[in-house]
């Protein structure tokens, strides 16, 4: 899942970026409220971690205009500011959540699974199907009694097919769940990666579509797994 991180603090941004990669998230990082339209412009994200107070502006200014165009992109403010009726602005500003400095950055990935939970519709964060359960937050899954570990990249891979089964992603589109701006994307990667679930769950469990990329298989084929 690719997030969007506003905020010009450098310390506590880089830890963002580290804290969310290591709980399987693709972060990318703005520090002003021009660089992130820019990037919300250039770029698809799956939600954003939005600071109040930013060095051109307010956070909340960023969010009124997204919303006012229709958005839905899942926004959670962080921000200093934590009184009642900061977090009531926000919210009513169009906020899915708000978590207040400081904070822990467990909680704030798992206020970002739910978030993104939501705007999918799913009630559950584990991911189904064909006998196949994934969790995206221990990186681990289940397929026919057996315990599954998944890298960072793989479970982005699975999780990405997961939550569009039938639908064909490109190879571009995998990349950029995979990578952030200042990642150097590596060669043959999504092949290797897919290569190697292949390996865990089935052959036969992600089908390449030739020329367009890679969908998972109908569930008559994985059934026969």
């Amino acid at each position: 899942m690719r997030i969007l991180i506003v905020e010009d603090d450098d310390v506590l941004a880089d830890g963002l970026s580290v804290g969310l990669r290591l709980s399987g998230f693709t972060p990318d990082l703005v520090g002003t409220l021009t660089d992130a339209r820019a990037a919300l412009e250039t770029s698809t994200f799956d939600g954003m971690v939005l600071d109040i107070m930013l060095p051109d502006g307010l956070g909340l200014d960023l969010l009124a205009e997204l919303r006012a165009e229709g958005s839905v992109l899942p926004v959670l403010l962080l921000t200093a500011r934590d009184q009642v009726r900061d977090r009531v602005r926000g919210l009513d500003a169009g906020a899915d959540d708000y978590l207040g400095k400081p904070f822990d950055l467990e909680e704030l990935s798992a206020r970002l699974r739910a978030m993104l939970r939501r705007s999918e519709g799913r009630a559950s964060s584990v991911l189904r199907y064909n006998g196949l359960t994934v969790d995206p937050a221990s990186l681990s899954g289940r397929l026919g009694g057996r315990t599954l570990t998944f890298s960072r990249r793989e479970c982005a891979i699975l999780c990405a097919l997961l939550e569009h089964p039938r639908r064909v992603l490109s190879r571009d589109a995998l990349e950029e769940r995979l990578y952030g701006w200042q990642e150097e994307v590596e060669s043959n990667t999504v092949e290797v990666h897919i290569h190697k679930l292949r390996a865990k769950i089935g052959r036969d469990f992600i089908e390449t579509v030739r020329g367009l990329g890679y969908r998972l298989a109908e569930e008559e084929a994985a059934s026969s797994l």
